[in-house]
């Protein structure tokens, strides 16, 4: 009897002693469950860059104030704040590449009045697949299709300038690349309205044309100067290029008649302007109601 007393003892004992323990592991387990996380998550200084700091990236910012992917003409500046005053560009420096042909052939077609049309351009022979290289150092703002430039690649560079190449075969950059001076961009072709195998090249900054015989030899293959200096005389063959447009009657894409369901936005993105030009053009404002038949200034 005092054995079985003993053993039923020890069982007794060692009953209560396990039973405590596993209390204690669920207690702990409830516990852990229940407990949160109070060490507060320290967010760094590149975390913290907003959206507007980012885009202090993009070459030119504090001119365009905008990185527009999608039209393909930047709204034009105002070429009367020039006034008589006189507006220095840097065109290339010791930190950059330098000027690199975008093509070396013969200039066919050159800047100014064409077939009743204004020639913002000029146009360089080539054949079909030649190689294209970047003219400066830039970031590769367009690189896409469209109806009169065909395949058309559009650079901007840090002195606010921008670069359009097109009626090309091939593109062979992105969207946001990095390009350096005589990098490939593309190969040469004939899309777009386009008649036979040639490169259209434009010069451009805060999007009003600049003839770019101003800015570069195209018989020599170089720079003028490496400074441009722009003036209200930059722009004197505007009083030509109105003068084509009068002798049309406002016809063609220059005015542009609202049918239903037409918004700003949609006929900014048909005629390759932004919604903001379209308002200055026409006083009006973003949120403006458009009427069926009313004309829009292009």
């Amino acid at each position: 009897m005092k054995k079985v007393s003993s053993i039923l003892l020890i069982v007794l004992f060692a009953h209560t002693l396990f039973a405590g323990v596993g209390d204690k592991i669920v207690k702990t387990s409830k516990e852990k469950k229940t407990t949160t996380d109070t060490v507060p998550y320290v967010i760094n200084e590149e975390e913290m860059m907003d959206y507007n700091d980012s885009l202090s990236s993009f070459p030119a910012y504090e001119l365009y104030c905008s990185w527009d992917t999608a039209n393909i003409h930047s709204p034009k500046f105002d070429i009367t704040t020039l006034k008589d005053s006189i507006k220095e560009i840097v065109l290339t420096d010791a930190y950059s590449c330098g000027y690199m042909p975008p093509f070396i052939g013969n200039v066919t077609s050159g800047f100014g009045p064409r077939r009743r049309v204004f020639h913002y351009g000029i146009d360089l022979d080539l054949e079909t697949g030649d190689a294209v290289g970047a003219a400066f150092d830039g970031k590769v703002r367009i690189a896409k299709k469209s109806k009169s430039y065909g395949n058309v690649i559009v650079i901007r560079h840090s002195n606010g300038m921008e670069t359009y190449y097109a009626h090309l075969s091939k593109i062979n950059v992105e969207v946001g690349q990095e390009v350096y001076a005589g990098e490939n961009i593309g190969l040469g072709g004939n899309t777009g309205r386009s008649r036979g195998s040639h490169l259209h090249f434009e010069v451009r900054y805060l999007g009003q044309p600049i003839n770019p015989t101003d800015v570069i030899s195209f018989t020599e293959h170089k720079l003028i100067s490496d400074t441009l200096a722009l003036s209200k005389k930059t722009f004197d063959y505007m009083t030509a290029a109105k003068k084509i447009v009068a002798a049309k009657g406002g016809k063609g894409s220059k005015i542009h008649v609202v049918k239903k369901g037409d918004t700003l936005s949609a006929i900014a993105r048909k005629y390759g302007t932004s919604t903001k030009a379209l308002c200055q053009k026409n006083k009006l404002k973003t949120t403006s109601t458009l009427r069926l038949g009313q004309k829009i200034k292009l």
